[in-house]
């Protein structure tokens, strides 16, 4: 690969769109494509990167590649698209949360063609990509990571190295279920406070100062108490991912009850209308839905 890095972003969603333009005021943006043509030209406007016509032409000119989409088949198919245009020495670094299997396809495909891959899923929520304080949790090449740390370090505060391809997607997977547990504890918890007539603010103070204390409590607590639930991450997205790890729990022959409970509160939330709301308006369910 080149020593000065090109990027290209593929994937200009809630946390892409973000991602780009730290990207660019780190001066490697290059260029951007999204399925939606609009918002990469909203994108490119603001940030001075070309606007890509199709996947392949993003690859032709870009020697990192940042895919950052919905699901497993959102990336192999962008991946699909992309691979003809793709030059030897190329990296792909996908931030998007997909399972391990799917990672170390698309690595696979990569490498037939000489190029690289990085799975790095990031945590932090649309906050931290806004802020550019993501945590990225990596898989892959040491040296390959190495040499796309100046893509990591503009879109986040850590990257970790958590060892080979499918590592990363591992690790979020891990990080997906304590976020479920978490949710489904402090939504049912504050549920609970409403019946007993608690007032909201002094008791997500209290609650919030001592070992209850969490980042979904402090960001979410008061937003889901005024029936606020567009504020971040899409709950259909989490159910997503924890089918993914429901996945891989059957085939290590391990069980987890909070995440099957997480699954089926989640579902009925989705088939209920739902699936946009952010995980917090779980509290819904916890409440008694009508």
């Amino acid at each position: 690969m080149d020593k000065k890095i090109r990027a290209g972003v593929i994937g200009l969603g809630a946390m892409g769109v973000p991602m780009a333009r730290h990207l660019a005021n780190s001066g490697v943006l290059d260029m951007v494509w999204n399925r939606t043509s609009s918002t990469a030209e909203t994108v490119s406007k603001e940030t001075g990167a070309l606007k890509a016509e199709t996947p392949e032409r993003l690859a032709t000119a870009c020697n990192v590649i940042l895919t950052c989409v919905s699901a497993d088949q959102d990336l192999l198919d962008v991946v699909e698209q992309l691979l003809p245009g793709v030059k030897p020495g190329s990296v792909l670094v996908d931030t998007s949360t997909v399972s391990p299997v799917t990672a170390k396809r698309v690595a696979s495909s990569l490498k037939n063609v000489g190029a690289g891959f990085v799975d790095a899923p990031v945590s932090g929520g649309v906050e931290g990509a806004k802020k550019g304080t993501l945590s990225v949790m990596a898989g892959g090449d040491s040296a390959t990571i190495s040499r796309i740390m100046p893509v990591l370090e503009a879109i986040s505060a850590t990257v970790t190295h958590m060892g080979p391809v499918g590592s990363g997607q591992a690790t979020k997977a891990v990080n997906q279920v304590m976020i479920a547990g978490i949710a489904e504890a402090v939504c049912e918890a504050l549920a609970f406070g409403e019946k007993l007539n608690l007032p909201s603010e002094r008791l997500l103070s209290i609650v919030s100062a001592g070992a209850a204390g969490s980042w979904f409590l402090e960001h979410r607590g008061e937003t889901m108490l005024k029936d606020s639930f567009d504020v971040g991450f899409k709950l259909s997205l989490l159910l997503k991912d924890l089918l993914i790890c429901q996945d891989l729990a059957r085939e290590l022959n391990i069980t987890m009850p909070t995440t099957e409970a997480a699954i089926r509160d989640y579902r009925e939330l989705v088939a209920l209308g739902d699936g946009d709301h952010d995980i917090s308006g779980l509290i819904r369910l916890k409440r008694g839905i009508d």
